[in-house]
């Protein structure tokens, strides 16, 4: 069993009745509560902002990836064109090479 000291009878009284702090008006818990007596303005808290920074991922380096960047839509499609056309080739040659 806690003991419980109280500041005067009052509180004492309160207390063993059992109503609640936060509804009796001068207790600290209310005015904690319900901001009463704070006069220490609070200055908004100021937020860093995100700055993108670009860098070179493993194996290109960041020229290379602002030139593939900066490529025309219609080169770009050509140039994959050509890939897979390239690739095409050698699946077939692969293809012959296991048939003969």
């Amino acid at each position: 069993m806690s003991t419980f000291r109280f500041i005067n009878g009052k509180a004492e009284s309160y207390f063993l009745q059992r109503l609640n702090p936060r509804k009796i008006r001068w207790t600290t818990i209310y005015r904690r509560l319900n901001k009463k007596g704070v006069t220490e303005e609070v200055a908004k808290k100021r937020s860093r902002r995100t700055v993108k920074h670009e860098r070179a991922i493993a194996g290109a380096s960041w020229d290379a990836i602002r030139a593939k960047r900066n490529q025309k839509p219609d080169a770009r499609a050509a140039a994959r064109q050509a890939a897979i056309a390239k690739s095409k080739e050698s699946k077939k040659a692969a293809q012959a090479a296991k048939k003969a």
